[in-house]
């Protein structure tokens, strides 16, 4: 059983992911007509154009157009990476049932310590003539050590990311 519940709080935990945005609520956004990407940072090369194209397929989308550069708002893609810890406290031998014997005792607990790796996507737009930030976005998801399977979870954060994008 123990093993069990260790199974499901992992499975539970890659499929987390956690997406905010916020925007400047003065902005036109029917202004902006075009885009291109002025900054994408992340520490792993292969990266950059997987970025480049999820967010600009997802702007394609929603009416945009991309521009090699000059675009009426201009994108900064910043991906970092860490490690976070999460402990897993488990019962067992419970002596006459849930507390049924007053002064029995809880029986042993074990705790685990489980470190897991959170990949962070931030995307900024801005205005390209004012620099006025436009329109912030963050996606939080649980890496696993498949690359393909972070690709498929990368491709659904952005799309999530971009869901409700322009704003009304």
């Amino acid at each position: 059983m123990s093993i069990t519940l260790v199974i499901l709080s992992l499975v539970a935990g890659s499929l987390a992911q956690e997406i905010k945005t916020d925007y400047d609520r003065k902005a036109d956004f029917s202004l902006y007509k075009t885009f291109s990407f002025e900054k994408v940072e992340t520490k792993d090369p292969l990266w950059v154009d997987r970025i480049t194209a999820a967010i600009g397929g997802e702007l394609t989308a929603k009416g945009l157009t991309k521009v090699a550069s000059g675009g009426d708002s201009a994108i900064v893609a910043i991906e970092m990476t860490a490690d976070r810890q999460t402990l897993d406290t488990f019962y067992d031998t419970f002596p006459g049932g849930w507390g049924w014997r007053w002064g029995s005792g809880y029986g042993d607990a074990t705790t685990t310590t489980e470190t897991y790796t959170v990949g962070t996507l931030v995307v900024d737009l801005f205005d390209r003539k004012t620099k006025a930030l436009l329109w912030r976005g963050s996606a939080d998801s649980t890496l696993s050590n498949s690359s393909t399977k972070n690709i498929k979870n990368f491709d659904k954060s952005v799309e999530k990311l971009f869901k409700k994008f322009p704003p009304k």
